[in-house]
C-alpha cells in the first residue's frame, strides 16, 4: 500500500468515527441540544464569514483598467516593437 492509499484508508476511518461520534452526541447523549446549537452556529458562522470574506475583497480590490486605456497601451507597445523591428533592419542591411 503506497502513501496516497494509506492516507485514504485514515481518512475513510476517520470518516466514519466522526459520523458515529457525532450520531451519538445528537442523538443518544444528554447534551444533544448544546450539539445541535453549537454545529447550527459553526455553519451559520462559517457561511455568513466567507461572505464577509468575499465583501471584504470586493471592497479592498481596486477596479480593472478600462478597456480603452489597455487597446492604448497594447498599441503604443506594438508601435515600440514595429520600430525596434526596422531599427534592426536598417543594421542587418548595412
Amino acid at each position: 500500500m503506497n502513501r496516497d492509499q494509506a492516507i485514504g484508508v485514515l481518512l475513510l476511518i476517520g470518516g466514519a468515527l466522526g459520523i458515529i461520534i457525532y450520531f451519538w452526541l445528537v442523538f443518544l447523549s444528554p447534551w444533544s441540544i448544546l450539539i445541535m446549537q453549537i454545529t447550527a452556529f459553526v455553519a451559520v458562522a462559517g457561511v455568513l464569514g466567507i461572505l464577509g470574506w468575499i465583501g471584504y475583497t470586493l471592497a479592498t480590490t481596486p477596479p480593472p483598467k478600462p478597456i480603452e486605456e489597455i487597446e492604448k497601451e497594447l498599441e503604443e507597445e506594438l508601435k515600440e516593437i514595429e520600430k525596434e523591428e526596422e531599427k534592426e533592419k536598417e543594421s542587418s542591411t548595412e
